[in-house]
């Protein structure tokens, strides 16, 4: 059953799609900041081709063996799992210059679906390989280092905006990582297009659709946010992060 669906899984493979990471306008996203040209090219040649998947295909799904992370390049996906009830819950949205399939390091096995929401493109790196060469570049280690910690970081702030926050507290938090992150990558903070459904958003904020919608509109009835279908433009950023902040003006 395992390799039937994984016959279903496979996306395209096109070696001819391999950018080098120094020609790469993602490397300061991906990669440790001052590499020297010559580690640039082992880790180059360490990358193998590009993979392009349509919308709604999956990169990998729960149980595959481990054997790759994968850098986006383009595009956008969200992982989930399969709860013990049949349903999808969402645990991630990942956009370009970021990392899939470190779920799969401590087990060999992935413990998630990743899913592309757009036609997207992506990296392969072998792990193993890329371990190996951490092992003798230390900046490089340094920052596969870091990025682990970024996604127990990332938990942890999902654990609290689950555990602690109100409806709209967990939207303004979610709209404002989103802002952030677009920022990271030379897009405005203030307007984008959200490659996820309501109904998603819900699934990883631990709220019912009719929630979202909900505080969509109050937001927007607030002049917070305007919202055309799925674009959004934050009117008000300030305000939106006053949303997060207790009145005596302390976090946490």
């Amino acid at each position: 059953m395992h390799a039937n669906v994984k016959q279903n899984v496979v996306p395209i493979i096109t070696p001819g799609l391999k950018v080098a990471c120094s020609q790469c306008n993602l490397r300061e996203l991906c990669l440790p900041f001052g590499l020297e040209e010559s580690d640039m090219v082992r880790l180059d040649s360490l990358i193998g081709g590009g993979r392009k998947l349509k919308r709604g295909q999956h990169l990998y799904r729960a149980g595959d063996s481990f054997e790759s992370i994968f850098a986006v390049k383009a595009g956008f996906f969200k992982t989930d799992v399969l709860t013990e009830d049949g349903r999808d819950q969402v645990t991630g949205f990942q956009m370009a210059g970021e990392i899939l399939g470190m779920d799969g390091i401590s087990t060999e096995l992935h413990t998630c679906n990743a899913v592309a929401l757009e036609d997207s493109e992506v990296c392969l790196i072998p792990f193993t390989e890329l371990e190996l060469l951490s092992s003798e570049i230390r900046s490089l280690q340094h920052h596969l280092h870091k990025v682990m910690s970024r996604e127990i970081v990332r938990d942890h702030g999902v654990m609290m905006l689950l555990g602690t926050m109100r409806a709209e507290e967990r939207l303004a938090a979610f709209l404002l990582n989103l802002s952030q992150r677009f920022t990271a990558r030379g897009y405005s903070p203030t307007e984008f297009h959200l490659r996820m459904t309501r109904e998603e958003i819900g699934s990883y904020l631990g709220l019912k659709l009719e929630t979202v919608s909900r505080a969509f509109s109050r937001f927007q009835d607030d002049g917070l946010i305007s919202v055309q279908q799925k674009h959004i433009r934050i009117r008000d950023i300030p305000r939106l992060k006053a949303l997060l902040t207790p009145p005596d003006g302390r976090i946490g």
